[in-house]
């Protein structure tokens, strides 16, 4: 996605090799109108998969599977990554390992809100290892529910994320694919160019 590309090279900060910081327009003040393009970018390329509910996990992944869930005209719901008072009981839960902070935490979902009729579309903003796909992929699952596909805004092809969201047969969709953050630059991958094995 063209306009994505072109935030992250003007405002994008690489800390490192493997960390790419994007809070000025994604992950702490956010671009409504990159996000509303974003929406309309993830309906149009999932408008054929009849999907029901777009699933992401806090909080980066919220704003992003808004703007998607108004394109599509469907419901949002957000795995919380931290205990509720009032989300006690009837959870479907997994575990999840965050890459960026570092630590694990257990993803859940009422069971309210997703069921076995549901064709469900997972959206968030980084692809690294593929952990928190993969987890709200076993929150759809556990629903008895299909995960239609998975929409990542940033995907880091040079870790093992990708590969293992497409071994597990998901269809995976990522606007922006980064080839290497090596010397603090940002180089893009092509759309169909394979970096990590």
């Amino acid at each position: 996605m063209k306009l994505l590309k072109e935030k992250i090279e003007s405002e994008g900060i690489v800390l490192n090799e493997n960390i790419l910081k994007v809070d000025s327009f994604i992950n702490h003040q956010m671009d409504p109108f990159l996000m509303k393009e974003i929406g309309k970018e993830f309906a149009k390329l999932f408008k054929g998969e009849h999907i029901t509910k777009v699933l992401t996990i806090e909080s980066s992944g919220i704003a992003p599977a808004i703007m998607t869930g108004l394109e599509l005209e469907v419901p949002v719901i957000f795995a919380r990554k931290r205990k509720s008072l009032t989300l006690t009981s009837d959870l479907y839960t997994a575990e999840v390992y965050s890459f960026t902070k570092q630590e694990s935490s257990e993803i859940t979902v009422s069971n309210k809100y997703m069921d076995a009729g549901d064709n469900v579309l997972i959206i968030d903003d980084f692809l690294a290892n593929g952990q928190a796909a993969i987890g709200l992929a076993q929150l759809v699952r556990q629903a008895g529910g299909t995960v239609s596909g998975i929409g990542i805004l940033i995907e880091k092809s040079f870790q093992p994320g990708a590969g293992e969201i497409r071994k597990q047969g998901y269809r995976l969709e990522s606007l922006a694919r980064i080839k290497s953050l090596a010397d603090k630059q940002v180089q893009f991958a092509d759309a169909k160019e394979t970096i990590h094995q």
